[in-house]
This record gives C-alpha cells, structure tokens and sequence, in this order.
C-alpha cells in the first residue's frame, strides 16, 4: 500500500511501482497496473494533460484495446478515415476488426479518458513534480546499473521534495527521458539529419494537401472546426540544432511559402513544433528494477501515426506482467518477456518508419520507389501486410519460446478476434473482448459443453484466470470445438482441443500453482 510521510522537510512514499510521465503511455501503464492490484505513484512536470494534441490516430489495434477495458464509451463516435499511407503513398487499412482504418482523436482527449480511468482505478497521480534522481537500494546487483533490490527516486514537487521508494520504476517521460539519462541505459540509433516542421494556425484559407509532393519540397494540410494543421518540408533542408526549443512560426511560414508559394502569415499559430526522423532504440527495456515503456524506450518520426500508439501497446503489455510479479503471483523472468515481445515490435515499427521517411522526405531520386510501392498495395497480400504493420493487428508475439512445435495454431501470439460468442447455457450474446474487462486471463472453451479436463487443469488458477464455455456464432472467426488460453492483453498463449500443455501455459504466463504460492 502506498503511505506517506514526513521525514524533516522532505515528503517519503512508499509504492508498488513509481511512473515517470502522465502522458498516454504512463496513463495507460498506470491503469492496467492497478487494474492488476499494483499501488502505483505517476510524477509528471506538467501541471496536467498535454494542451498541444502532437498526436491525432488511433490505430485499430489501440482502439481495441480501449474497447477490451470499457473505454470507448467516452469517445463518443470519433471520425474514422480508412485510408492511411506508407510513406505518402494511399493505403487501404481495412482489416478483420471492428475499427478498421485510423480515427481520429486528439492526444488531448486520450490523455484525458485515461487519466480519469487512473484515478477511478485509484492511482495516485502527483502533477509538477520532477525527477531529480534515482538510485538503487543495496539489495543485490541487477542488470545495468540499477539493483534487484528496489529504486529510490527524489523529486521536486510544488511543496518541496519528495522521497520515493518502490519496488519497480517505469520511465514513461517521453523521447527526452529523464529516466534514461540517470540509468546511462544505451539508446543507439542516428539523430535526426531531416525534419518536418508543424503548426496549428487559425485565420488562414488553404487548399487541404495530402502529402502532396512539389518541385521545392513536400506539403501538407487539413482543417478541422476551423483550425488547420500545416506540414513542410523543403528537400535538402538539414534539421535544425534547436536544444529543445520549437521554431517560431516565421519559420513555418518562410519554408512554407517557399514550397507552396502560399503566404499563411497572416494567420494566428495555436502551437508550433518540429519533428525529426532520428531513429533511435534501446537496446534493454529492461535494467534490474527500471523498465521503459513509450518514446522513452524509441525515439521515431511519428510517420503514419504510429508513435503514440506503439507507446501505449507497450504499457498495455507491460502492464499486467508487472502488476504480476508485485503482487508474487509471478516470478520476475516474466518482466523478460515484456523486452523480447515490445523491442521486436519496436524494431519492426522503426524499421518500417525509415522506409517511410526516405519515401516522405526524399527528392526526386525516390519517386521510382514510389512509383513502385503504388504498384504493389494494390496487391492485397502487400497491402494487408503492410496494414497489419502500421494498425497493429499484425502482431504476433512468440508465446511458446524454446516449446514451439511446427504445427502452430494460426491464433497463437495473435490478438483474440472480436467475435460474439452464444452462452453455452442460454441468454444474451455476448462479445470476446467483454470477457477481457477484467483484466485477468481468460480459458475460452469453444466446444460448449463446459469442457471437464480444462475446467479441472486450469482450477488452480482460478483466482486469476476466469474460465468461460460458449459457443462461436455461425460465421466468426473463432475455432469451434478448441479452446483458447487468453493473456490479459488480449492475446492468445495456448490453443488446443484437449489439455495438452495447458499446465506450461498457465505456469508460464500466470505462474504457480494458487496453492503453491
């Protein structure tokens, strides 16, 4: 339980799990931990949620996600666009889901739903603190710098300092990561040689672009309820050396004029920013007790839209493992798992992101590969990977490990489809991801008849794994007469029809037996 107290002038908490930084990330990362029984603390220096909406997509997966926690109620019904791009280049996003395509809702907005679901959750969230420092407790060495023992943080709030001690910490504090800095955690990758500059501006009348490619440079820009977001880059231009600071909107308009020949200084800019294509990754998300989870483990051009919600898939798998292994239901090789599914994801994300910059940001020499890559979506075996890539349901996570066997279910790894399921017992309908609202793991049996031997196996972990029998309605996607072992972020551990290896998986992925623990 987190306590606090006074020691002289200086306030000592006492928590699970400290995050550093409210953003999405953190937010997200902050519910699934006390959805897990976990006592967290967030610290973050802004005094509340981001009022610059830096990201506007939702990628499908995100959106399913928010959906498996009861979320998207709040939403509403944002705009949904199902055409996306690669590179500046159309893409179809339409996949197998019940949100296809990319929606659109401001970082502000998501920023603002997860908040309020932390503090419903009963995180504690201590806004305009800043992390000064952290080190590790004596206990032992762990990998990296950073001790098996636990981490001691100190930070400035607006009523003094502020001693901090939990048993893990997580750095959620964006691409300039104070985390990372004290951890001296090794983040190779190349700095940013291009950039896009950005502005907000209210007062200007310009013909909507969609990374239209001119003689000079590349433009683009989208009004919406009477603001407009203009993007440019003039080909040839080297990123700027800005030490943290914005460009001024001069500067848009100057680069802006140059490329479109148009003149929107007249208007009035609501935030300016810049952004570059450095590509950068941890090489660990894991030193001993401090984790990374966002843009604190992987700085990326946010092409396509794929920054905001690769942080948050991070936090969402992170989450519940760690919430785990505080409460000692689980051992802390579990945590292993969160670096070699997420940095393998991350490393494809950043990957596919340079391809797209060199295709966005490049002069005249890539318009062969354009031309070529126009070619290629209108394959859908192309299209549907490269979809699967940029909205996240592409995912495959290596569940098995060194058990894998050659006649692999297609789901295992994979998100549980959203499919409706007819209650083996009669009554309504109901949805897969309704059963995941929980948070806890899911025993599906598909056969409806209760299924005795899995009920019997999986027993023992009852008081963290709901088992459920139905039945697939005609023509979902799921697999009749099998049944699927669920982890609580939505993905598949164990199939089969039969307890064979259901015991490994629930050892693996839920730990111990309950009576053992």
């Amino acid at each position: 339980m987190t306590t606090d107290h006074q020691d002289t002038d200086t306030t000592i908490l006492d928590t699970d799990v400290l995050v550093v930084g409210a953003g999405p990330a953190g937010l997200m990362l902050a519910t699934e931990l006390r959805l897990g029984g976990a006592e967290v603390v967030v610290v973050d220096q802004r005094p509340g949620p981001t009022t610059e909406s830096r990201a506007s997509t939702l990628h499908a997966r995100t959106m399913e996600i928010l959906d498996s926690r009861g979320l998207l109620d709040e939403l509403g019904t944002p705009p949904c666009e199902p055409r996306g791009h690669f590179g500046g280049v159309p893409l179809d996003l339409t996949l197998p889901s019940s949100y296809p395509g990319q929606w659109k809702v401001a970082q502000t907005r998501t920023e603002e739903l997860l908040q309020r679901r932390a503090a419903v959750l009963g995180t504690d969230l201590r806004r305009r603190h800043q992390l000064l420092s952290l080190e590790a407790k004596s206990e032992g060495a762990g990998r990296g710098r950073v001790g098996r023992g636990g981490v001691e943080a100190e930070v400035i709030g607006p009523y003094g300092p502020v001693r901090i001690r939990a048993r893990y910490l997580v750095g959620c504090d964006g691409e300039d990561s104070t985390v990372r800095r004290l951890v001296r955690a090794p983040f190779p990758g190349r700095d940013a040689a291009r950039e896009l500059l950005r502005a907000d501006v209210s007062g200007v009348e310009v013909a909507d672009r969609r990374f239209q490619r001119l003689e000079h440079g590349l433009a683009i820009a989208a009004t919406r309820e009477g603001v407009t977001r203009v993007m440019v880059h003039e080909f040839g231009r080297p990123a700027a050396e800005r030490d943290g600071a914005e460009p001024d909107f001069a500067e848009v308009t100057d680069v802006w004029k140059r490329v479109t020949g148009e003149d929107i200084s007249q208007g009035t800019p609501l935030w300016v920013n810049a952004f570059g294509d450095a590509n950068r990754q941890l090489a660990h998300y894991r030193h001993g007790r401090v984790l990374f989870a966002g843009d604190a483990a992987h700085r990326q051009m946010p092409s396509g839209g794929q920054a905001l919600n690769l942080g948050v898939q991070d936090a969402f798998n992170l989450g519940w493992k760690l919430a785990a292994v505080v409460r000692g239901s689980a051992g802390e090789d579990l945590l292993d798992t969160y670096h070699s599914e997420r940095h393998t994801v991350g490393r494809q994300v950043l990957a596919n992101i340079r391809a797209q910059v060199e295709l966005l940001l490049g002069g005249p020499e890539v318009e062969p590969a354009r031309a070529l890559l126009s070619e290629l979506v209108a394959l859908d075996g192309v299209r549907q990977h490269l979809a699967g890539m940029i909205s996240g349901l592409g995912i495959r996570y290596d569940v098995e490990g060194p058990e894998k066997h050659s006649d692999e279910h297609p789901l295992l790894g994979r998100r549980l489809p959203d499919a409706w399921l007819e209650p083996a017992e009669g009554g309504a309908r109901r949805r897969t991801t309704e059963l995941l609202r929980t948070g806890r793991g899911l025993l599906l049996s598909l056969d409806g008849d209760g299924a005795p031997a899995l009920r019997a196996t999986a027993a023992p972990w009852s008081d963290r794994v709901a088992f459920v029998a139905d039945r697939p309605a005609a023509g979902d996607p799921l697999p009749a007469g099998q049944a699927l072992l669920v982890r609580p972020d939505g993905h598949v551990a164990w199939a089969g029809s039969g307890p064979a290896g259901l015991a490994r998986a629930l050892t693996r992925w839920f730990g111990t037996l309950a009576a053992d623990d």
